[in-house]
């Protein structure tokens, strides 16, 4: 079969699975009252349906097992297990709550146990610093620290209506591509697949007016579970790469890929401590927080948050094109990140409470992004509720 095809294929199904099961999750969701309750640290004024997650895990593994050529069983079983695991533990935080202790645990041993089942882990800087293969005592914890890293950054944006489902359908594309260059079929289709499944979560999110849910915990750390497994193959020795440019920077690429999510993250649990607080205590403080603050709409803060994101994937795409080293790629990316995040942040902050010219400009801005009532939002709207009952639109009255 070709390879675009094979790709092809999968991420189809898996769209189309997610298509369909939506309506059952959100009927199941208000009727079993499984909903996030609005409080003072969250955006949304209302109850809402929380088994997002559940909806793209199942289009992803439709997508999976639709795709024969994707490996053996033996060699997805680590991702199956993973990715229904750890959407249990998320199902659960989101009915009864779990300690981030508890949850932090169990990242640790499903990490460990993909390590020792794939025999993937990020022991390869991939020419980083002169360094290629690196020790297995410092890879295993290295490959530790990233991955709960990056599975607590995805689960930490899921704040706004379609940021973390908006964020990751463009970072896997970025990344099957990187994989398809990479001849790794197997991850550029998995890839596919979760971009797939996320595409009509997202359109319900941020356009449902009766049929909007949240992914929830049980769908950001199913993502992270994911994005955690993608860099391993990255950044493995035993990652097919012959085919890549030597200069092209793979730490540097990955880390442009989700620079926002995690220098925010970074900066947040800094702060905390800094504050003497639990970095895992809740608050408004993550990034998304600033737009809405400034008067930006749901949509607006995603669009501007992911734009910033894909700002620094061409800046390092340039420098890699123009000859720069794989080391000055990694600086570059590091300074955008700081820059988005820890100067920005706090400039901004300072602006909104002096109520400056610059406040007043950014404020103008945010509320130009308030288009809910235009009549081509209505009409996008119209078409993602079709599908939604007349006894779940009676629920709502």
């Amino acid at each position: 079969m070709n390879a675009i095809l094979s790709i092809f294929i999968p991420a189809l199904v898996a769209l189309f699975c997610t298509t369909w099961i939506y309506p059952h999750f959100l009927k199941l969701a208000l009727t079993k009252n499984i909903v996030d309750n609005p409080d003072a640290r969250k955006l949304q004024r209302v109850p809402v349906p929380v088994m997002g997650g559940l909806t793209v895990v199942f289009g992803i593994m439709a997508g999976i097992m639709s795709f024969k050529y994707i490996g053996s069983f033996y060699d997805m079983f680590p991702i199956f297990t993973s990715i229904i695991i750890i959407m249990i533990v998320g199902f659960i935080d989101d009915t009864i709550s779990l300690s981030p202790k508890v949850r932090f645990i169990i990242e640790i041993i499903l990490i460990l146990y993909i390590i020792g089942i794939s025999g993937r882990e990020i022991d390869n800087f991939q020419g980083l610093w002169g360094l290629t293969t690196i020790p297995r005592y410092i890879s295993i914890p290295l490959t530790i620290f990233a991955s709960v890293g990056i599975i607590n950054a995805i689960n930490l944006i899921d704040g706004v209506d379609g940021y973390s489902s908006g964020y990751t359908i463009i970072s896997c594309i970025l990344l099957g591509l990187l994989f398809y260059a990479m001849d790794n079929i197997r991850m550029a289709t998995l890839a596919a697949i979760v971009a797939s499944s996320l595409i009509p979560f997202f359109l319900h999110n941020v356009f449902g007016k009766y049929s909007k849910m949240f992914i929830g915990d049980a769908g950001t750390l199913s993502l992270g579970i994911i994005f955690s497994i993608f860099v391993m193959n990255i950044l493995t020795t035993n990652s097919q790469n012959a085919a890549i440019d030597p200069n092209l920077g793979l730490v540097p690429f990955t880390l442009a890929v989700m620079c926002v999510p995690i220098f925010d993250t970074v900066r947040v649990m800094t702060m905390r401590i800094i504050r003497k607080k639990s970095p895992f205590s809740a608050d408004k403080t993550h990034l998304h927080h600033l737009f809405i603050e400034l008067g930006f709409s749901h949509f607006g803060t995603t669009v501007s948050i992911i734009s910033m994101n894909i700002m620094v994937v061409l800046c390092w795409f340039i420098a890699y094109k123009i000859g720069l080293s794989i080391d000055v790629q990694l600086y570059i990316v590091i300074a955008l990140g700081i820059l988005i995040t820890f100067v920005f942040y706090p400039v901004t902050q300072r602006h909104i409470r002096k109520q400056t010219k610059v406040y007043e400009f950014l404020h103008k801005i945010g509320l130009k992004t308030q288009v809910t009532d235009r009549k081509t939002w209505k009409k996008i709207q119209k078409f993602v509720d079709v599908t939604t009952s007349k006894e779940i639109k009676e629920m709502y009255k």
